[in-house]
């Protein structure tokens, strides 16, 4: 089992404190890294580092041309690794090898997008009524704090990432503590791939702890959050301190919506997916479908059989639909909730129990439920 270390203006450090804790594979239960847990003292460094970097260090003053070459080299780099970083992402979040592959071609494109887009990012001339010349231009904005979510580490951590740096700004990630592993690899090959190594620090801990003090540092210039509502509304409230920009994406309750007349073979389809892809851990998973009176009955009977016939296996085979959840809380929230569903008058038709997984003993899997409640009379 390896020990990673914060990385701190692109520099592998231990903690302030000398704290670690254990990252978890989902798949086995079991310790799969230690990791550096950051505290205050960690945020505030990692923070010194970004205002000297943005100050006076060379990344805001590189050409725009220059500074997307290099994450055009950052998405080659993650092409040419891919099935190795896939490997780590399937293992450390307990995803499907084959979704895994996908998200990490999503980060490759991702920085690639920004690598051609960094010197297009234009200014405007404004008209004006007087003799005279208006004009806007696009800056960066200095310090940003980037604060990314477990379901998909290194694809949320890449939207905020590749933009930031592509405008010339420096920038501090917190990934989620059950998922560090990959944001860290990711900030190793940006600086392989030439961005000045004091642009980027990676700061993994607790959010109530280095979130928080990242947050409501007065230097910080910019906040993008991604999570739960709860977390959102809290960090937005920290940031108001300082009248600090801040960008949030939270959770949602998303809703399909089936007509009788709709093409069920697909709708069936599209719908299992919509919800129990990423094992539902995902703040876009449709959590609830309303299907047209008509058509209610055949709906759920094959929504059940659809939903049964999905693979829960560990997440390096080949042939696995679904791996575990997250952590072993998450999974005893879920059947929680199946409870709370059962009690309210819906009712079980499959999933919902925890499976024997051949090589996932301790692992955090269960099976996916279907609850349709009664419908409702026309």
């Amino acid at each position: 089992m390896t020990t990673e270390l914060l990385v701190v203006g692109g520099e592998r450090r231990p903690a302030v404190e000398d704290r670690t804790f254990a990252v978890i594979e989902p798949g086995t239960g079991a310790p799969m890294a230690e990791v550096a847990e950051a505290g205050p003292e960690d945020a505030r460094r990692a923070v010194d580092v970004a205002v000297r970097a943005f100050e006076v260090g060379p990344w805001p003053r590189t050409p725009a041309t220059l500074r997307g070459r290099v994450l055009l080299r950052a998405s080659a780099m993650v092409r040419e690794g891919l099935e190795d970083l896939a490997r780590l992402e399937a293992r450390n979040a307990g995803k499907p090898i084959g979704d895994a592959r996908d998200e990490i071609g999503i980060v490759a494109d991702t920085l690639e997008y920004w690598g051609g887009a960094a010197n297009k990012i234009f200014g405007e001339t404004v008209p004006i009524q007087d003799p005279g010349l208006d004009v806007t231009l696009r800056e960066p904005v200095g310090v940003c704090v980037l604060i990314t979510p477990w379901n998909f580490p290194l694809v949320i951590s890449t939207w905020k990432i590749a933009p930031a740096l592509a405008c010339g700004n420096t920038i501090v990630v917190k990934p989620a503590s059950y998922t560090p592993l990959s944001v860290l690899r990711l900030a190793e090959i940006l600086v392989e791939a030439g961005l000045p190594p004091d642009a980027i620090s990676v700061l993994p801990g607790p959010g109530s702890a280095v979130g928080n003090a990242l947050v409501t540092d007065p230097r910080v210039n910019k906040v993008g959050f991604t999570g739960s509502t709860e977390v959102g509304s809290k960090i937005m409230a920290l940031a108001a301190r300082n009248i600090t920009r801040v960008s949030l994406e939270l959770g949602g309750k998303s809703a399909n919506v089936v007509f009788a007349d709709a093409d069920m073979d697909k709708a069936v389809e599209r719908s299992v997916w919509a919800v129990f892809g990423n094992t539902g851990q995902d703040c876009c998973a449709r959590s609830r479908v309303f299907v047209e009176r008509s058509a209610y009955d055949d709906f759920v009977a094959a929504m059940a059989k659809r939903t049964d016939e999905l693979k829960v296996g560990p997440p390096l085979e080949e042939e696995t639909d679904l791996g575990p959840m997250i952590s072993a809380g998450q999974r005893e929230t879920s059947l929680e909730y199946l409870e709370i569903g059962q009690k309210e008058g819906a009712r079980l038709v499959t999933g919902g129990e925890i499976p024997e997984v051949a090589g996932g003993e301790g692992g955090f899997y269960l099976r996916p439920a279907a609850t349709p409640s009664s419908p409702t009379p026309r």
